[in-house]
């Protein structure tokens, strides 16, 4: 993998995004669904948070368990959303997004212009590139 190269060549873009006054629920729904692990949270066309597997299950432990999600009916994304957020733009190269991975507690970052969403990279985002060569 050329190190070097822009972070566009190995982002996905083909992305499902919530809101933040989307139920939790919704998102539970989402990731039993769809083979990811984060999820971007869009307000008004920008960038304002996301939502982790982890998230979610750090979220749930500090709940009694309700009806079929397990958690309050009114429990909203807003409520479990990192906003404290990693962003690079598109043409950012691979090597800062290791070492962005490397000095970080988390496994995705968010792409964006003009604080737009235009994808994301992740971990798994890395490994498949290097198992591509």
């Amino acid at each position: 993998m050329n190190l070097r190269a822009p972070v566009s060549s190995i982002m996905s873009v083909d992305l499902i995004t919530v809101s933040p006054e989307d139920l939790i629920s919704k998102i539970i729904d989402i990731f039993k669904r769809e083979k990811i692990h984060h999820l971007p949270v869009i307000d008004e066309g920008k960038v304002v948070g996301i939502v982790s597997k982890s998230d979610v299950r750090s979220f749930k432990k500090g709940y009694c368990f309700e009806g079929q999600t397990g958690l309050p009916v009114s429990c909203k994304v807003k409520d479990i959303m990192t906003t404290g957020l990693a962003k690079m733009e598109p043409e950012d190269k691979i090597d800062v997004a290791l070492e962005v991975f490397k000095e970080n507690l988390f496994h995705a970052i968010l792409i964006t212009e003009d604080n737009h969403l235009r994808g994301i990279v992740t971990t798994l985002d890395i490994i498949k590139a290097l198992a591509e060569e």
